[in-house]
């Protein structure tokens, strides 16, 4: 039985228009993020097997899959999330008090100096990824900060505890069929869905979590 499944868009194909057009958005979510999936229940498959069997042989191998793959899932969940149409307001901007979302503005503010040198380096961070990776914006338990992560491919260089609430995905394939090779391009048309209303909503639950003991 599948243990992890691919979770439906909270929007149409069409609704990120123009920064993103729906014939990305579709292969995107159909076909890339439907992969992660399948390779996580895959894999896992895979270790129950080996358990089974008591055979290792090709452990570090599944594990690093099974790493690769369940990590792509949840990004890919965050970021679909993290997007809202950019027509009427919904997503975009910067978060602002008078939009309910004041409490992640400051410490936004607390952790960068400003909503402007944040977005500077969440958009370096995402821009210049070597190859396949992630910009991400996340919270730090033990000092109770923002950080901005630069992940490579979906697992790699990552504080460990820290929670991702913004995700920005610089894989060609979010990209490619419409900003060709001009990744920066991408980036920046990002700001414009942003939603910050899940971003904050992510920032609490965050915050809320049982902090790590002993370190």
């Amino acid at each position: 039985m599948a243990i992890y499944t691919l979770p439906e868009l909270p929007y149409d194909y069409a609704a990120l228009e123009p920064v993103i057009n729906p014939q990305i958005i579709e292969l995107h979510h159909d076909k890339h993020h439907a992969a992660y999936v399948k390779g996580a229940n895959d894999t896992l498959e895979q270790l129950a097997e080996a358990r089974d069997k008591d055979q290792w042989g090709a452990i570090n191998g599944l594990e690093k899959s099974l790493a690769f793959h369940l990590s792509g899932h949840i990004l890919h969940s965050i970021y679909w999330n993290n997007m809202a149409s950019p027509k009427g307001g919904e997503g975009g901007g910067e978060p602002v008090a008078a939009d309910g979302v004041g409490e992640l503005a400051d410490a936004i503010t607390e952790s960068f100096g400003s909503f402007a040198a944040f977005k500077a380096q969440l958009t370096k961070a995402s821009a210049t990824t070597q190859g396949s990776g992630w910009g991400v914006l996340a919270y730090e338990p033990i000092s109770g900060r923002l950080i901005v992560e630069q992940v490579y491919d979906h697992q790699g260089n990552v504080g460990q505890g820290s929670v991702p609430i913004l995700v920005f995905d610089a894989w060609e394939h979010a990209f490619y069929l419409q900003y060709k090779n001009q990744k920066v391009d991408f980036i920046d048309a990002m700001w414009q869905v942003v939603n910050w209303q899940d971003v904050q909503k992510r920032y609490t639950d965050a915050k809320g979590r049982t902090p790590l003991i002993g370190i």
